[in-house]
């Protein structure tokens, strides 16, 4: 059905009378309008008709597809000067139907969502383990548990850490002695609480540099 043979239903600005019924139709009356005359809802044969407001594309798109009669709600704007559409009325049992046509889409998006979460998941694990292997080959005495909370905290996603880089996905030795060095850093030293007291960032690296460098070697044997 083409937009002007649409049935189209006016939120009235001004008072009018119902030409059928006689009936007096305050100010943002729902109207037709035919010939120029006013005809409220129950004279349009209309009012069994639920509102949708606009807001959802699926939804109002299924609803007008399931529903034998709908009409096109629209309302004067002054600021464009023109009609502009608010929504439909639709059959109750369309717009009931196709809320359950949207809950479904909406399930099977999540389904979707999950399963691809769970590779996601599978994939990232896979990663970590092998970020995991390469730290322990360029550093074979570092306890297993430890190279895997390293793994774990440099290669968390969205966290901008180093095992996200690319040079990282390239298993770079230069960017896994960072990850390690970072977690000697702030576990095996004192270099937080040095911070905490208000050490410039410089100097405190400066200061727990030798029990870093003492840590990579014996991990290196």
């Amino acid at each position: 059905m083409s937009q002007d043979n649409q049935i189209k239903v006016f939120i009235s600005n001004k008072e009018n009378i119902c030409s059928e019924c006689g009936n007096t139709l305050g100010a943002r009356a729902w109207i037709t309008l035919h010939k120029n005359e006013a005809f409220c809802l129950v004279c349009s044969d209309l009012e069994h008709l639920i509102y949708l407001p606009s807001g959802s594309a699926a939804l109002t798109r299924r609803a007008k597809r399931n529903s034998k009669i709908y009409a096109v709600v629209l309302q004067w704007s002054r600021a464009r000067k023109r009609n502009e559409r608010q929504g439909l009325l639709v059959e109750k049992e369309a717009l009931e139907n196709a809320e359950k046509e949207c809950l479904s889409d909406y399930e099977i998006r999540e389904k979707r969502n999950e399963r691809r979460r769970e590779a996601e998941l599978v994939l990232d694990k896979e990663y970590i383990n092998a970020f995991t292997s390469e730290l322990l080959r360029i550093f074979p005495n570092c306890p297993g548990n430890t190279a895997e909370e390293i793994s774990n905290h440099a290669c968390q996603k969205y966290s901008g850490r180093v095992g996200r880089t690319a040079n990282a996905k390239n298993f770079d030795p230069g960017v896994l002695t960072l990850a390690a060095i970072a977690h000697i850093r702030h576990v095996e030293t004192n270099y937080d609480s040095l911070l905490m007291e208000n050490w410039d960032r410089r100097e405190a690296r400066e200061k727990v540099r030798t029990d870093i460098d003492a840590i990579l070697n014996f991990w290196r044997r």
